[in-house]
């Protein structure tokens, strides 16, 4: 028995994560084992983003996940899912550790996966992989060459220097590791990417894990169930099966999944079915709550693909909402539609796509009802817009500018509106402002400026050291030795 239950476990290839700093190089890295371990014609065949991909090196093959960023990774990662067996942290030469990086490092050791380090740009002038490893040993993470036991590789991209190297530190981490799949059990993995095709319908990128996938199968997840019509590997060539460690294109759910879901396989729909639980896609910070008095931004956000939505998600939660609050009314995968439209007009919510359009009718009510649709193919971009929307919702603040002070020399007349004679002795006094009365260091009274003068010529303006006469009106009668403290009051827009 355990002669056959030993026959049933196999090496798997490796999923490898791709993390690190938005300038650093982790596409260009990507695309640069493309181009030596995919043919021109080969890639020519991927033609949008799927969210992994596989390599052949030394005969071995290896799965890349290709993230929409670390938010996507943390979605995934707080569903419980294991995204990868090995990330690599890319990290540029000329540029060293930031903050993104540090982010990245976080990432991976909450994950509890290996890591490499990828030192990339070794090819810039400014390159100095001594220093990366350095500040890489204060963000506690120790390469082999720096007394450490995490491996480290210098690439460049633009040259391909080291991606050959890299691609065999991948392989032997994941020899040392051990990975194997018992492909007797039941076939689950991983949804990594879904979204709704506008010609074949829900579509989802997985992992396999375990088992064996095969067309006909019986799929569930969480939030969507249905039978496996179509297999594609990643360059959407039809396959019959998936083996753990690859990835595949499925397409028979009956709605999206969720990226980060774990999928299994069933015995029938009605198996699946009772696996279901709540979507919980729509849900931001816990189903924000109306506040009495605080103003609200609804937004509906259509996004090209799952693991888009889910980035999104988790980086609009990160907007403070102590002043205005935001909620979002519904969040999907597809294009702009007619339906969305109408919600808006019924809830009063601003439309924002994210790498997709609005079709010909949405576009038309969208006109006709005067309801704006904004569009973004990044998403640093639309979370400043939707910043900026709830920041507009706030109402200014009322800021007091203390400007300077004036003591008083002279009095030349004492009725409604007094000439005085003075000197500025700090800041400047401007006319216009308004001012306070100080008299023995105690308030008596404020009023406001209504001229300058200097040399018997009107002037604006009278800085520290210089003397001037002042057309002072106020509710408080003014003498020599007083002071005038003046202040302009400024509206300025509320920062979130």
């Amino acid at each position: 028995m355990n002669k056959q239950k030993n026959e049933n476990l196999i090496h798997r290839p490796p999923v490898v994560v791709i993390l690190g700093h938005v300038d650093h190089g982790k596409s260009s890295i990507l695309e640069a084992i493309w181009d030596l371990k995919i043919t021109a014609k080969e890639s020519g065949g991927i033609t949008q983003h799927i969210g992994a991909y596989e390599v052949e090196h030394s005969g071995k093959k290896i799965t890349f996940i290709d993230t929409p960023g670390h938010e996507a990774f943390s979605a995934m990662r707080s569903r419980g899912a294991k995204v990868a067996d090995i990330a690599v942290l890319v990290v540029s030469a000329e540029e060293s550790v930031k903050e993104q990086t540090k982010e990245a490092i976080k990432h991976i050791k909450e994950a509890g996966i290996p890591m490499i380090v990828a030192i990339n740009k070794i090819d810039k002038p400014e390159a100095n992989p001594e220093k990366v490893k350095r500040e890489l040993a204060n963000a506690d993470v120790q390469v082999e060459s720096m007394g450490g036991k995490i491996p480290s590789v210098e690439t460049s991209a633009k040259t391909k220097k080291g991606i050959n190297d890299l691609l065999e530190m991948i392989l032997l981490v994941a020899e040392m590791d051990g990975l194997k799949a018992d492909v007797s059990k039941p076939a689950e993995g991983l949804i990594i990417e879904s979204y709704q095709d506008s010609k074949r319908g829900p579509t989802a990128t997985i992992i396999l894990e375990q088992g064996i996938l095969k067309i006909g199968d019986i799929v569930g997840t969480d939030s969507a169930v249905g039978k496996v019509k179509i297999l594609n590997d990643f360059q959407e060539k039809a396959i019959e099966k998936v083996a753990p460690g690859l990835s595949a294109i499925v397409l028979g759910f009956e709605t999206v999944p969720g990226v980060g879901e774990n999928f299994g396989v069933f015995s029938d729909i009605e198996a699946a079915k009772k696996n279901l639980k709540p979507a919980q896609m729509n849900k931001l910070l816990e189903e924000t709550p109306m506040e009495e008095g605080k103003k609200t931004l609804n937004l509906i956000i259509k996004a090209d693909v799952q693991g888009s939505a889910e980035a999104i998600k988790e980086v609009l939660k990160t907007i403070p909402q102590d002043k205005a609050l935001l909620r979002i009314i519904k969040m999907e995968v597809g294009e702009i539609s007619e339906n969305d439209l109408k919600l808006a007009a019924s809830s009063r919510a601003n439309v924002v796509g994210f790498r997709v359009k609005a079709n010909a009718v949405a576009k038309s009510i969208a006109e006709r009802q005067k309801i704006k649709i904004k569009t973004f193919d990044i998403i640093y971009e639309l979370v400043q817009v939707v910043r900026a929307a709830l920041e507009k919702m706030v109402e200014p603040e009322t800021v007091r500018v203390d400007l300077g002070k004036i003591k008083i020399l002279a009095i030349f007349r004492n009725d409604k509106r007094q000439i005085i004679g003075g000197k500025v002795t700090e800041g400047a006094i401007k006319k216009g402002v308004s001012v306070e009365v100080f008299r023995n260091q105690e308030k008596i009274g404020k009023g406001k400026i209504i001229g300058l003068k200097r040399d018997q010529k009107d002037i604006d303006e009278a800085t520290k050291g210089a003397e001037c006469g002042v057309l002072f009106e106020g509710d408080a009668k003014a003498q020599e030795g007083d002071i005038l403290s003046a202040y302009m009051e400024e509206r300025r827009k509320v920062e979130l």
